[in-house]
């Protein structure tokens, strides 16, 4: 690839945004790991993959403006600079539409959402400032496609995600900055594991794919490696669907 590219990614521990940062490494990103707690990224430091990279471990709060400035002027500070934002942090909630809370509301929309047209407002300017160009990357997902019942909150935070895309896409073409989304379905994380152990659960979600399988964490961050790299120069302003199919009824 050249010269090293530079990533932020959001939501490092575990699951999606783990193998994402572990992908990004293995060709040749140096990386900021953003989580909430910093001690909560010591397993993933430690990871072999990281070797010879320079890894960036951040805190980060997406439901505080203060900690997304404080985590992109540290992230900034120690690569140097930023040529991708992973917006992949988030948080779930399965309620049924009567029992949601406005707190509850709050806390998906301001962690989902918000956080993210945030950090990557911060990211837009620091592109602009700097007449550089930039690539940003947000997890959307099929729940803000297509209506399920007990994810409304969710899904509608998501929907939001993938037309933010959109509209950063639009009015940041002119400086080089491209803007696009993934949507996942069910995609095979080791908290998603416990939660399909139940057969008859695990059979009526595939049955709803055309495919019959979910998705990898390695295809996501396959699809994030892709729309990152030179071939994708032509793709702004789009939602991928990595869904086996889900949305093609």
């Amino acid at each position: 690839m050249g010269e090293a590219r530079r990533a932020f990614v959001t939501g490092t521990s575990t699951g999606i945004g783990r193998v994402i940062s572990l992908a990004l490494a293995r060709i040749g990103y140096d990386v900021a790991i953003a989580e909430l707690e910093t001690d909560w990224l010591r397993e993933l430091l430690a990871h072999p993959d990281f070797s010879g990279r320079n890894i960036v471990p951040v805190r980060l709060d997406l439901r505080e403006e203060a900690s997304i400035d404080a985590a992109f002027d540290h992230a900034l500070q120690q690569l140097g600079e930023i040529d991708l934002l992973v917006n992949n942090a988030g948080r779930a909630l399965h309620k049924p539409v009567v029992d949601v809370t406005w707190s509850e509301w709050d806390d998906i929309m301001n962690s989902n959402l918000k956080g993210a047209f945030f950090l990557s407002k911060r990211f837009g300017q620091y592109c602009v400032a700097r007449g550089r160009p930039g690539n940003i990357v947000s997890m959307a997902s099929t729940h803000g496609v297509i209506g399920i019942a007990n994810r409304s909150v969710y899904g509608i935070s998501k929907a939001g995600v993938a037309h933010m895309t959109r509209m950063l896409a639009i009015e940041w073409a002119e400086h080089g900055i491209r803007a696009n989304a993934i949507a996942p379905t069910t995609v095979l994380t080791p908290s998603r594991e416990k939660l399909l152990s139940d057969p008859k659960v695990r059979q009526a979600m595939l049955e709803r794919m055309p495919t019959r399988r979910f998705a990898t964490p390695e295809e996501i961050a396959g699809a994030v490696i892709y729309l990152d790299s030179p071939a994708a120069a032509s793709i702004t302003g789009h939602t991928l669907l990595v869904d086996g199919g889900l949305t093609a009824y």
